[in-house]
């Protein structure tokens, strides 16, 4: 991210209303190697064609806010592999991280790992460092401390249906769990920040809030997500949620959360009555159907569609209701930067 639009951002997160409305996107693995011509494979194991894909995007579409921006990361894996999981990897397929704890009851066993040594996190730093002239060099900066979320590392390690299960059968192993990997995510997120300083905001992704109801996600999510989102003072603090995220939207403010991307099947008139005034939306087109598979035409009645109930045309940056899927065509892109102007 440039620092014009870092300083735009922080205007929208601020209550500056722009025309035309900013656009961004959660770029990473999923769309980024298919876009620029990689094999999903080459595009963890090769640094230089790393760098070079999203050199590509941010060069092609100079107009994008992409969050975070030149992510360093693993897809899925990044996280999982702190804590010994074994990480399948493919030619063109996203990786996939095993479980290791066969029943809740293992947590007992369970380490909390060192964010500065385990797994794939070394590499994610290092690949920053090593190319942190580069990014520079194009007017970029590197700007956020990123993680999965408790709950989603938590799934990752027992498996989904068993932590939701858990939840309810064994609550005090779970909050073992939980507190373990908080504890591990808020050093992994300074030890990001402590490498590189130019870091000014988090990005915690956690889509397992949206299978909670409210009572779960107050006694299980919400004290372990403000001990994230507390773990590094800076000036933005984005969540990402793109299952249901109507129990989740009243508490983003209390959490700390000021910049919010949520399902495509909630509209953004819907987001704001729910979260309030004071947290930035990031959305809401459908990212398959409409911006992966759909044509600009579809693209820009969609856009016409998520912006023409809205009142208030502050804090919002316009996007898709996830991360950009695979398969997005760059004239989708751009015609997403050319409908909402209209």
């Amino acid at each position: 991210m440039t620092n014009e639009q870092w300083e735009k951002l922080l205007a929208v997160l601020d209550g500056e209303v722009f025309d035309p409305l900013p656009v961004g996107f959660i770029i990473d693995s999923p769309w980024l190697p298919g876009w620029a011509g990689l094999s999903t494979l080459d595009y963890y194991a090769s640094d230089e064609k790393w760098l070079a894909a999203n050199l590509k995007a941010v060069q092609a579409f100079p107009d994008v806010l992409f969050l975070p921006g030149f992510w360093s990361e693993f897809g899925m894996c990044t996280e999982p592999s702190a804590f010994g999981t074994r990480c399948r990897w493919a030619e063109q397929e996203l990786p996939f991280a095993e479980k290791i704890l066969k029943t809740i009851d293992d947590v007992k066993g369970l380490e909390k790992p060192n964010a500065r040594t385990d797994g794939l996190l070394p590499f994610a730093v290092r690949r920053l460092q090593l190319h942190q002239d580069a990014i520079e060099d194009a007017g970029h900066s590197i700007r956020f401390a990123i993680s999965r979320g408790p709950l989603n590392i938590a799934t990752f390690l027992l498996g989904t249906t068993e932590f939701l299960t858990a939840i309810r059968s064994n609550p005090e192993e779970v909050h073992q769990l939980l507190t373990l990997v908080t504890d591990f995510i808020v050093e992994w997120l300074q030890y990001q920040k402590e490498c590189l300083p130019s870091i000014e905001g988090t990005f915690v992704l956690d889509d397992i809030v949206g299978f909670l109801g409210e009572g779960d996600f107050r006694g299980t999510a919400l004290p372990y997500l403000k001990r994230v989102f507390g773990g590094l003072d800076v000036p933005v603090r984005f969540f990402h949620n793109d299952a249901q995220g109507r129990i989740c939207a009243k508490f983003l403010s209390e959490i700390g959360i000021n910049l919010f991307n949520f399902s495509f099947e909630h509209s953004l008139a819907q987001m704001r009555e729910w979260a309030g005034p004071g947290v930035t939306l990031l959305g809401n087109i459908p990212p398959r159907d409409v911006l992966a598979q759909g044509t600009p035409t579809d693209v820009t009645a969609s856009v016409q569609a998520a912006i023409e109930l809205l009142t208030d045309r502050s804090r919002i940056i316009l996007s898709c209701g996830g991360g950009m899927p695979p398969g997005v065509p760059s004239e989708n892109v751009l015609a997403v930067l050319d409908s909402h102007a209209r």
